[in-house]
């Protein structure tokens, strides 16, 4: 099924105005869902809307927002209220400047959209401001589903990708972290030698594709096993060792790994035939 827009608007660098759409680049329709549900009759549970002041049930028809700006008073915002604001960013994402892409800390990456030309016309300006934006990330703002958004936008391929950004004053600092303060600054320069050699042998050109969500596919086998009627079996897990000695934990480290590249590699033996089968062959070319 080809990918549909869920916003359409203009890609906005200085005087130039681009239209484009914008294609969430994730998806989470993968993840495994589940509802609440009563043991004893295994029934799907309600969430009701309660307001406890009438003791009654209350309809969609009836909610409204509301903003708390004082303990326990409230003032309520309609959506007539919401669409009075407009700012610049509405339909537009405006880059105000660009940067190397290698000074955006992932930290602050949020979710990823891709961006297409809206029409055969943007087409042209869209692959040109592209090839210029190489190396490079945009950054601006955009309002996105009853929010405004700060955004960077870099190429990829023939498209261009725009990540939504936290705010810096959402990011909380590392040094909050109170466990960081007993972490030594300096480490012996024998135990780094080890750490590097270690991590060196797992260096490998990165592919993504290899890695598979084992979490919701034991999830999955649990399910399909409760469905058939079956008793699903799990594996011992085996508890990680603690390191009392480090040097001795990477030593140890090496010699495994090492140890595994000198085995051989597994050659495929075909399965046997299972006797039935094989009979019931026999028995077909005699006929």
């Amino acid at each position: 099924m080809a990918a549909r827009p869920t916003w359409k608007g203009y890609l906005k660098v200085s005087l130039v105005t681009i239209p484009v759409k914008v294609f969430p680049a994730t998806e989470s329709a993968a993840a495994l869902s589940f509802n609440q549900l009563h043991a004893e009759c295994q029934t799907r549970i309600q969430q009701k809307r309660w307001c406890p002041t009438c003791d009654r049930e209350v309809p969609n028809s009836e909610l409204v927002k509301g903003y708390e700006f004082e303990k326990g008073r409230w003032v309520v915002v309609t959506d007539e209220d919401v669409q009075k604001v407009r700012v610049n960013s509405t339909r537009v994402i405006d880059l105000a400047q660009f940067t190397d892409e290698s000074e955006i800390d992932p930290i602050y990456v949020d979710k990823a959209y891709y961006l297409a030309p809206d029409g055969e016309m943007a087409a042209a300006s869209f692959a040109v401001m592209r090839e210029g934006m190489v190396g490079k990330a945009g950054i601006g703002k955009v309002a996105l589903y009853g929010r405004e958004y700060l955004v960077a936008v870099r190429p990829k391929k023939k498209g261009l990708v725009m990540y939504t950004l936290h705010h810096d004053a959402e990011i909380r600092a590392i040094d909050q972290i109170e466990e960081l303060s007993s972490v030594p600054g300096k480490v012996k320069p024998e135990e780094m030698k080890l750490a590097k050699q270690v991590i060196a042998t797992f260096e490998s050109e990165l592919n993504l594709k290899d890695y598979k969500d084992e979490y919701k596919d034991g999830l999955r086998q649990i399910i399909d096993a409760k469905i058939a009627g079956q008793e699903f079996v799990a594996a011992e897990v085996e508890e990680p060792p603690k390191v009392v000695d480090l040097m001795e934990a990477l030593r140890r480290s090496l010699n495994s790994v090492s140890v595994e590249k000198k085995r051989p590699a597994k050659v495929a033996i075909a399965k046997p035939v299972k006797a039935k089968a094989a009979n019931g062959a026999r028995r077909r070319k005699a006929g």
